[in-house]
């Protein structure tokens, strides 16, 4: 074994979480040596089977903006039209079904990764900037260093045997979890869900299920395809998401009570699930005879993590924490841990001591982690409710583009003074949703399983002015005050859209509980409701 070379910083892992915080190190300061050991050969195929395909707004940003990639996700991946979600279970009149989704692009892009392609292309930049991209390589052992010494890492390229030692090590092996092992830091999280997908040769054009001119001509452009569609019942959601190299990506998510995984861990299992479930779905797979290319199932995907920042080390994307798929969060938490990483790396290169910014923003991450979580725990049951459902849509977007998006959007994400000056409004926006989830959980128990919200409805988010200018703002460049007043402005649209929802619910199930929401409620002003009737399944 040749005498060890010495780094700055030493990622495990070059995949998405690996690769992007090498370019943002690099970016942010282009004289620290970073190496990246992937254990995978490059390229990557470039329809490469792994999940996270689709983006939402804080991920989106991170790759067009922060680390300066639009050109490429413009040119080679596919723009994103939006969450589109059906309830449709058992049934194949899709365009009779309760659809939500968009009618035009919302301002604010997204976009449809093909891993493979964009990995192949973050691992051509890595280089391109001066990082040390070693693929083949498997890690074998991490001695972390005790106080001010370098940390040391072995791994094998074959039967050779190589070592180096860095100042930062990174875990971003995703659920390999080099060090989240080591250290004993996995943490049960309570969401039991499993998952089941894969890709299918050709792309699935939802309007293909319909006859109906006037529904398929509701989207401009009709490209319902280009959409992360999700079709929805009890205990459920499946995926389909469109690929820039030509295939289409298939997935079951489901509440491992109400849908077994023995149901669906072969290929053949998973179509006869969706035969029962989804059977629309299902006669377009059969009768287009789609090439199968790959089959993967997933138990217990959800996870936490007791710490994920330490004394020169760091844990980012999977092999810290995951979430759940729904609403596609995971590169999101890429961005925000990759970029509290490259802080903290910079703050120590600068010889500046981070040992309590690092505890500053672990709090922050598990709080984000925390908060977002409760969107999902405990409420697949609600995901076939096509009256409680599609609220429970708008009021999770609500949330999300309200405070932790902008915040990342501008630049914010590790503005220690601005989390000290706003903390009562993020206070008031946790404890919001905090009361409001469980809220929609009771009423859709009380509704009960056969509810129905009547005839199908097109749920259009676009025509919703406020929750479109909600989008369109996040990229409004505001000083201290203007943001500090968008913000207040946004925690108080939350309360009103709270008041309302607690009202709608009441008039459905009068004797359903506030959830001390009530208490968090300033009377709500006279005047038009942020929601039309049919969102509530009211004529």
């Amino acid at each position: 074994m040749a005498d060890a070379a010495r780094v700055d910083v030493a990622i495990l892992g070059g995949g998405l979480a690996g690769l992007t915080l090498a370019l943002q190190l690099r970016q942010a300061d282009p004289g620290l040596s970073v190496t990246v050991l992937e254990r995978r050969s490059h390229p990557a195929p470039e329809a490469a089977f792994k999940v996270g395909e689709s983006t939402v707004e804080i991920g989106a940003h991170y790759f067009a903006e922060t680390l300066g990639l639009r050109e490429h996700l413009d040119a080679a991946q596919i723009r994103k039209f939006g969450f589109r979600f059906f309830f449709s279970d058992g049934r194949r009149d899709i365009d009779r079904c309760t659809e939500i989704g968009v009618s035009q692009l919302l301002p604010t892009p997204s976009w449809q990764i093909d891993r493979g392609r964009f990995e192949n292309m973050l691992g051509e930049r890595a280089g391109a900037l001066g990082v040390d991209f070693r693929d083949g390589a498997m890690v074998r052992t991490v001695a972390l260093g005790e106080g001010d010494g370098d940390h040391r890492i072995t791994w094998t390229t074959g039967s050779d045997t190589h070592s180096l030692h860095a100042r930062w090590v990174v875990d971003a092996s995703g659920r390999a979890a080099i060090l989240k092992r080591q250290l004993g830091l996995a943490e049960a999280n309570g969401h039991d869900a499993n998952a089941a997908w894969w890709r299918v040769d050709g792309i699935i054009d939802p309007n293909d299920w319909s006859d109906d001119p006037e529904w398929r001509a509701r989207c401009t452009p009709p490209d319902r395809w280009r959409s992360t569609n999700h079709m929805c019942g009890p205990g459920y959601w499946f995926w389909l998401i469109p690929l820039a190299s030509g295939a289409h990506s298939l997935g079951i998510v489901c509440d491992a009570g109400m849908h077994p995984l023995d149901g669906m861990d072969t290929h053949a299992k998973a179509m006869d699930w969706l035969r029962r479930h989804q059977p629309r779905v299902a006669d377009s797979l059969d009768a287009a005879g789609n090439a199968l290319m790959d089959f993967r199932f997933l138990r217990h995907f959800s996870h936490g993590c007791r710490q994920v920042f330490g004394e020169r080390w760091a844990l980012t994307g999977e092999a810290g924490l995951f979430l759940d798929p729904f609403y596609s969060p995971g590169s999101d938490f890429i961005a925000i841990a990759n970029s509290y990483i490259t802080d903290l790396v910079v703050r120590d290169r600068a010889g500046d001591a981070f040992m309590q910014h690092a505890k500053l923003y672990e709090q922050l991450y598990f709080s984000f982690y925390a908060n977002t979580m409760t969107l999902y725990q405990d409420q697949y049951p609600l995901f076939g409710d096509e009256q409680v459902m599609p609220v429970k849509v708008i009021w999770d977007y609500t949330f999300y583009w309200a405070l932790l998006a902008p915040v990342f959007f501008a630049g914010r994400i590790a503005d220690i003074p601005m989390y000290a000056r706003l903390r009562p409004l993020f206070e008031r926006c946790s404890a919001l949703n905090a009361a409001l989830q469980p809220l929609l959980r009771e009423w859709g128990e009380r509704n009960g399983p056969a509810a129905t919200a009547g005839p199908g409805r097109q749920l259009d988010q676009y025509l919703i002015d406020w929750f479109r200018e909600l989008n369109r703002s996040l990229c409004d460049q505001l000083d201290d005050a203007a943001f500090d007043a968008r913000i207040a402005a946004n925690i108080e649209r939350m309360g009103e859209l709270a008041a309302e929802i607690l009202a709608q619910a009441r008039r459905s199930h009068p004797g359903i509980g506030d959830h001390g929401l009530q208490a968090l409620l300033a009377p709500s002003p006279a005047g038009e409701t942020l929601l039309a009737p049919a969102w509530y399944g009211a004529a």
